[in-house]
């Protein structure tokens, strides 16, 4: 298939590679971390990466804790900040991960 381009009128061929990375491009989950704060007995406030989530276009989120035990499937990312919270004087929240714009694709297809 052939499209012409109005500036080029010599016919182009169709780029499906590049419609595939597209796609995926389009519709990956935003990936993001759940980071807790605390405060320090000296006064400083301290922070670590809790869990890892991911959220997809219709708004629900898959959360991982770091250590692996346990798990959420979440109706949206900011649901999961209460149990990262529980603790007092632990508050939690969502840092994005800025997706990159590239996508290598591997013509490699499974049998």
């Amino acid at each position: 298939m052939a499209t012409v381009s109005p500036q080029n009128p010599a016919p182009e061929p169709f780029d499906f590679d590049q419609e595939v990375r597209s796609l995926v491009l389009d519709t990956a989950p935003r990936l993001f971390a759940v980071v807790q704060e605390f405060a320090l007995d000296d006064g400083w406030r301290d922070a670590e990466v809790a869990a890892w989530g991911m959220a997809y276009q219709d708004g629900h989120a898959d959360v991982t804790s770091v250590d692996g035990r346990r798990r959420f499937s979440l109706p949206s990312p900011d649901r999961v900040m209460r149990h990262f919270a529980l603790l007092e004087g632990v508050t939690a929240r969502l840092v994005w991960l800025t997706p990159p714009r590239a996508a290598t694709f591997e013509p490699t297809e499974a049998a």
